[in-house]
């Protein structure tokens, strides 16, 4: 349901939980559910089905024609949302390019004359190639421009990327499952403007803004794209470059609706997302309970004690205000207490080595001597993997 109101154009009219043993392979409901179903659509004049799971392209076809009726499936209905919400050039071409593999696949002979081929050369498919292969020829043709195009915009994504590695900000990640709240706590801590709504991906485009701690250090706070249980493959290829914003973050925080009845298997789900987008442990997170405005008094002070119990946990309300002080301060001893101090020498012939130390704001002492610089710095874990790729 929360998927479908995610468009504001549809008017959800109702919805069934239907439980199947088996799906059937042609109309994965029965003969008897699908009759039932299609006397229904008619009385209500429901133009769009929306089936929460995977619908094979026969049955699609199949449905579609016995009901008159436009059907979309779980993955079709996110495809639509992503269109809806992109923005910026790199935002648009990544939802084309998914929606275009999805299609591939969902290509299902429909004309009978054009079952066999009719001779033809081969040259460019030719007048004897079958309809589906002409369209997946041409479906082909603009993946491969996309990919081109999408190449050249993640060229310059690198580079913003690489710029913002120079800066001597930590980058503070805000992730979570979509609808947990990340871009009102955002705007909260920014007082940004971001598209902030009570509906699934609000936010599909990452946005960056510096902010000033209350102990005066500065950081890069980045929104990304909300996650979401079984996200199509075809949309987590797509936005990857997206989501790999998260691996350059010095510190990650994981936004939870903590008043979702489903709070523990999101925060389970995006723990996942983060292991395969390649997030290791050393890079230091802090879980926000977010949305404590949405909770009762009795189950606030359980969730207040409970918080209490663990490291690193805060519940807060972006939207009231209540726990974002205790949260900045928390950021910023997190960010402290993840920092070493070690002792390098770099020789006079490195010189670009040095100054990318002082860049990162992180010398506390140095002297010259014959062999080249002898510096004591204070880094974080992330600062030093960067130093050994150097």
């Amino acid at each position: 349901m929360s998927l479908a109101a995610a468009l504001p154009e549809l008017e959800v009219r109702g919805a069934e939980v239907i439980r199947l043993a088996r799906g059937a392979p042609g109309t994965l409901l029965g003969s008897g559910k699908v009759a039932e179903l299609k006397d229904r659509f008619h009385a209500d004049h429901i133009d769009l089905v929306i089936v929460d799971g995977t619908v094979s392209p026969v049955q699609q076809r199949n449905l579609e024609k016995a009901w008159g009726v436009k059907l979309l499936d779980r993955t079709s209905l996110i495809l639509e949302i992503f269109a809806d919400r992109a923005r910026t050039r790199e935002g648009v071409l990544q939802v084309e390019l998914a929606a275009l593999s999805y299609q591939r696949t969902r290509l299902v002979r429909a004309w009978t004359h054009l079952e066999r081929q009719r001779g033809g050369f081969g040259f460019v498919g030719g007048p004897g190639e079958t309809q589906i292969e002409s369209d997946r020829r041409a479906i082909d043709d603009q993946v491969i421009r996309l990919k081109r195009q999408l190449e050249q915009v993640v060229k310059t994504r690198e580079l913003h990327r690489a710029a913002r590695a120079k800066v001597p900000f930590p980058i503070v990640a805000l992730v979570g499952y979509t609808n947990a709240g990340k871009s009102t706590l955002f705007n909260r801590i920014t007082g940004a403007e971001v598209l902030a709504k009570d509906m699934l991906f609000a936010t599909l485009d990452p946005t960056m803004r510096g902010v000033t701690l209350p102990s005066g250090a500065k950081i890069i706070l980045s929104d990304t794209v909300g996650f979401i249980s079984d996200l199509p493959t075809q949309l987590v290829a797509a936005f990857r470059a997206t989501l790999e914003e998260v691996l350059s973050a010095d510190l990650i925080l994981h936004v939870r609706d903590i008043s979702h009845p489903e709070t523990v298997e999101q925060a389970a789900d995006v723990a996942d997302i983060l292991t395969s987008l390649g997030v290791g442990a050393d890079t230091p997170l802090i879980e926000v309970w977010n949305k404590l405005d949405l909770v009762d008094a009795s189950q606030r002070e359980a969730l207040s004690a409970q918080a209490a119990q663990r490291p690193r946990v805060l519940p807060v309300s972006a939207l009231t205000g209540e726990g974002v002080e205790p949260l900045l301060t928390l950021i910023t001893a997190t960010l402290d207490a993840d920092r070493t101090e070690a002792q390098l020498m770099v020789p006079f012939a490195q010189g670009g080595k040095r100054a990318w130390l002082h860049e990162q704001n992180i010398v506390q002492h140095e002297t010259e001597a014959e062999d080249g610089w002898h510096l004591t710095v204070r880094w974080t874990a992330r600062q030093q993997n960067r130093w050994r790729k150097l």
